[in-house]
């Protein structure tokens, strides 16, 4: 027998033939010179330049010669061409195929009811698994079926973890999955592994009964080809077919019947998941697939032409055995017939969507013209206008987010506070009398739980309002865009737009950029995006800016916040560009290709479900840390390390807050940011505390002034007013009269410094202990240099 060592293909010419890091731990049940499938697999990508997989009948446990529903397939058979169920199998320890996946953007922040971490218990009710291109509406058609909690973000690849729940249909209760964005079940990354598992039950994960394949009506062709290699899996199949509203209002004529032509036997229902339309529809044809044992399709007649039958894989897809070729019984293929054969498959199933496409192009009338979306794309995608675009779509962000919100922080911060203290002195009184005004419990109460309950309040308007926009601009498709638009700023530090999406995400929250920077294919990118994210003004810092802006700068306060995200950008690229310059010198950028959503008018409802998951995922995220850290800064503040001046300091009655654990400890650190301008064991203080979540720095601050007690009027004034009152006051003091600079150095440290212990705790997991501590120690730097900088010139003007 002629024989190519597996060794030797692996290690022969890449364009040939590119087989898994386990193909040979695959095989091992075998002998190790066979090839099997899964390099013909890789062979087929190598050959086309492009992702490839599937055959149709002969996932039947017998022999393709033996198909039954084989000659029915004749016309399939025309243009798919396939014999042999292909798929790839990353490995366990490859660069792609980590043991946790992540979800992106603030979806990480929303409760899942299952995320897939290797191994899943089947449940035995049916499973319905979701299917689809990155933004042809998948995971909004999950949340308008499911109610899940699925993030929907318009960008490629939003949801990284499968996402799963149960419905109750027909008196029967069903499992759905919502898989990653994928052109194709070639995995090329952790998300796209993620989705080949889930639909060919690889990695434990059981079998689909029904997959669902939602297919974009706008840009057809680019969903024929994942659903060419769903129709090979031979599972039951339902096709949805979303945006087909928005196709029409950009000029095609095509019907849902026209699509349904595509496939025949197949069912292919039109749906909306922003309004809900064809989820009763969609549920039925599920329940009718769900009585087929197996669906019956097209299948490829070029395998009975081409060699000896492959033997069928097993149910759980396991290597099968070696090809053998036509010309001599029994002999397994070499490496030129195994190239050939993947060529040829893969110029079948290309020109079968070739021909499907031109079906669906007859039906309708050829388009020249541009669309509006071509016309808005010029401008928005525009190297210079683009990036100015995006600017001041940032600055109206937060423009908007202080004017409206401003009101309301400030009923919530008086007003509201002032009710609830008056009704806790109430009740203290009604139950143990006035003396208990006095008590150390009431103390805890008021200063301690109260504050951070407010604390907590006064962030729903700001985040809520941001959450509302960055919605838009996100459902709009415009997102997207900014990733092509800053693709060349990212090429400048070794980056490119792929890149940038973390980076936006990490404005949201530093914990989810940082997971979703496991879909960059580069190791070294990954890491150095990792390095990059801390820098990124994450939404717990957003309420030290709103203070801050409305105490000093007043009218002025939206481009005092605004400034602060061009000033992250640009310590981005600064701190990135000496990275690439000294620890990053041998990375390599890679060419950037993304496919950009369409322009959508976002929903009213759909987008106030995902504001609200949004927001509530925010507060019970971060109301536990910051009340619980509020009291612990109380607890400190009332344990009393000196007697006083008047020798009569006890627990609970400290006569002023320095003489105090917490403000010996504050102030003995104060003196550290005098050259910055606030040597202030307030400032300093909040800082500590700032070190574990960002979230308790104005609680920290408001807490610490809240309790302050002098024996001065005029600062008691200052303690018990606003909270910008308090740290003007105690800023001017600090800086020598220059508070505004002050302020502006304070905002800035805490731009740059370390935005929480859980960032930094992902850092470790993910990259390692040594990287964690590096990123800690940049963050402290660069923070503490920029801030002097700031004061030294801000004092000047």
């Amino acid at each position: 027998m002629i024989r190519e060592p597996l060794e030797t293909l692996e290690s022969g010419d890449s364009s040939m033939l590119s087989p898994q890091s386990d193909l040979a731990g695959a095989n091992d049940t075998n002998d190790a010179s066979e090839v099997s499938v899964d390099t013909i697999h890789n062979d087929d990508k190598a050959a086309r330049g492009d992702d490839d997989d599937g055959c149709a009948c002969c996932a039947k446990p017998d022999s393709h010669a033996d198909c039954d529903d084989h000659a029915a397939h004749a016309d399939y058979a025309d243009h798919m061409g396939h014999m042999g169920m292909e798929h790839t199998e990353h490995a366990e320890h490859s660069e792609h195929s980590g043991g946790h996946h992540h979800r992106r953007g603030l979806a990480v922040l929303l409760p899942s009811q299952h995320h897939h971490m290797g191994h899943e218990e089947p449940s035995g009710n049916p499973r319905i698994v979701f299917m689809g291109n990155p933004n042809v509406g998948k995971s909004t058609l999950f949340n308008a079926v499911l109610s899940a909690n699925a993030t929907v973000m318009n960008a490629p690849g939003t949801t990284v973890l499968v996402e799963s729940g149960a419905l109750r249909h027909g008196g029967a209760t069903w499992d759905f999955i919502d898989t990653p964005g994928t052109a194709s079940l070639d995995a090329i990354s952790p998300d796209e592994q993620v989705s080949s598992e889930a639909a060919m039950a690889r990695n434990d994960y059981p079998q689909p009964d029904v997959i669902v394949a939602v297919m974009d009506a706008t840009s057809p062709s680019k969903s024929l080809y994942l659903l060419s290699q769903l129709i090979d899996l031979r599972y039951p199949l339902v096709v949805a077919v979303s945006m087909l509203d928005l196709a029409k209002r950009q000029g095609s004529t095509l019907e849902i019947g026209d699509f349904a032509a595509l496939v025949p036997g197949v069912p292919f229902i039109q749906v909306d998941g922003r309004t809900g339309k064809g989820k009763t529809e969609l549920l039925d044809a599920i329940d009718r697939q769900l009585g087929a044992a197996q669906a019956t399709h097209d299948t490829a007649q070029a395998a009975r032409t081409s060699a000896q039958p492959i033997p069928p894989q097993p149910a759980q897809f396991q290597p099968i055995p070696p090809v053998t070729t036509a010309a001599i019984p029994g002999r397994e293929a070499t490496q030129d017939e195994v190239s050939a054969w993947a060529q040829q498959t893969s110029d079948e199933r290309f020109a079968w969507i070739a021909g499907k496409v031109t079906e669906l192009n007859r039906k309708q009338p050829a388009v020249d013209k541009p669309t509006f979306s071509d016309k808005l794309d010029r401008l928005l995608l525009h190297p210079v206008a683009g990036i100015a675009i995006f600017l001041a779509a940032m600055y109206a962000v937060f423009e908007a987010t202080t004017t409206l919100a401003g009101p309301l922080i400030d009923w919530f911060d008086v007003t509201f506070r002032q009710w609830l203290t008056d009704g806790i002195d109430w009740a203290f009184t009604l139950v143990a009398g006035k003396e208990a005004l006095a008590g150390w419990f009431h103390g805890l109460i008021v200063d301690g739980l109260l504050d951070g309950f407010v604390t907590v309040l006064t962030f729903i308007p700001p985040m809520g309002i941001m959450f509302i926009i960055l919605s838009l601009l996100e459902d709009s498709g415009y997102l997207a865009r900014a990733a092509f638009v800053m693709d060349k700023a990212m090429r400048a530090i070794g980056l490119d737009g792929r890149a940038f999406l973390p980076l936006v995400v990490g404005f949201g929250c530093n914990l989810p950029a940082l997971a979703s920077t496991r879909t960059l294919p580069d190791s070294r990118q990954r890491l150095l995006t990792g390095l990059l994210i801390p820098f990124t003004s994450c939404s717990a810092r957003l309420s030290v800016y709103i203070v801050l802006a409305y105490a000093f700068f007043g009218r002025y306060a939206g481009l005092a916040i605004f400034l602060m995200y061009v000033a992250s950008i640009v310590i981005i690229l600064a701190v990135g560009l000496a990275l690439r310059k000294t620890q990053f010198r041998d990375l390599h950028t890679q060419p950037f290709a993304m496919g950009l959503p369409p322009y959508q008018m976002p929903k009213v409802l759909q987008l106030g479900k995902s504001v609200a998951l949004r927001l509530w995922a925010f507060i019970t995220g971060a109301s536990s840390i910051i009340i619980t850290m509020i009291v612990i800064v109380w607890l400190l503040s009332a344990m009393p390390i000196s007697a006083g001046a008047a020798g009569n300091n006890t627990f609970g009655h400290v006569d002023e807050v320095e003489n105090s654990l917490y403000g010996a400890v504050a102030s003995g650190v104060a003196p550290v940011f005098e050259p910055a301008g606030f040597n202030d064991w307030h400032a300093s203080a909040a800082l500590i505390t700032g070190f574990v979540a960002k979230e308790v720095v104005v609680g920290s601050m408001a807490q610490s002034y809240a309790i302050h007690d002098s024996g001065n009027e005029s600062e008691q004034q200052q303690g018990t007013g606003t909270l910008g009152q308090a740290v003007r006051a105690s800023f001017e003091r600090s800086s020598g009269g220059h508070a505004s600079a002050a302020a502006a150095a304070f905002m800035i440290f805490v731009l740059a410094y370390t935005p929480c212990l859980a960032t930094i705790a992902e850092i470790r997991r993910q990259y390692s202990g040594k990287i964690a501590l590096q990123s800690v120690g940049m963050g402290l730097v660069v923070a503490y240099i920029l801030a002097i900088v700031v004061f030294q010139i801000g004092r000047l003007l």
